[in-house]
């Protein structure tokens, strides 16, 4: 496969064609925005069990791109994407488990760690928003992205109160502590 070869095939399979391939291949910067267009159309494409095979051949794809920036971006803005599609963790799980042997071809570690623990922190909070009440050494094992995300968008009181207690940084136990008591006059 070639670059344009791929970058035609994930614009066609995506239905974009708005986007010149010879100015994608051209410019990283069209192309990245090309492949956000891609993975944001995929992931929310599919209504209940996710197509793993397409995403995974979508994924095998975008990594295929010579700079890694911009493939990493792409497969961390689709894993987002689809941790917020999910029915749960177990779906979750069972489809990152498939993404795993792609993400690991990125030559950068650093690249490859970054999304692997992404993809652990989207299991951490799918399991949380599943009921799970996490304990503070569970919590001291995500990142302070993902204690952040928690710290604003969580309902459940308990995990409120555990990040307003156990919170990696003086903002997130500060915007813990505020969501999750009443408000004072």
């Amino acid at each position: 496969m070639t670059l344009r070869s791929d970058v035609a095939e994930l614009l066609a399979g995506a239905g974009i064609v708005d986007v010149d391939v010879d100015d994608a291949v051209a410019d990283e910067h069209i192309r990245s925005s090309a492949y956000q267009r891609v993975v944001s159309l995929t992931a929310s494409s599919v209504s209940g069990d996710r197509d793993r095979d397409r995403d995974r051949a979508i994924v095998a794809a975008i990594l295929r791109d010579p700079n890694e920036i911009t493939s990493k971006t792409a497969v961390v803005a689709f894993v987002d994407k689809v941790a917020m599609t999910v029915a749960g963790p177990a779906g979750f799980r069972q489809w990152s488990a498939e993404l795993l042997p792609e993400i690991d071809r990125l030559e950068a570690e650093g690249y490859r760690e970054f999304i692997r623990r992404r993809i652990h922190d989207w299991l951490f909070y799918l399991s949380i928003e599943a009921g799970h009440v996490p304990t503070p050494a569970e919590l001291g094992e995500v990142t302070d992205w993902m204690q952040r995300l928690l710290a604003e968008k969580s309902t459940a009181t308990a995990v409120l109160a555990l990040l307003a207690e156990s919170g990696s940084s003086k903002k997130i136990r500060n915007i813990a502590r505020n969501r999750s008591g009443p408000v004072r006059t």
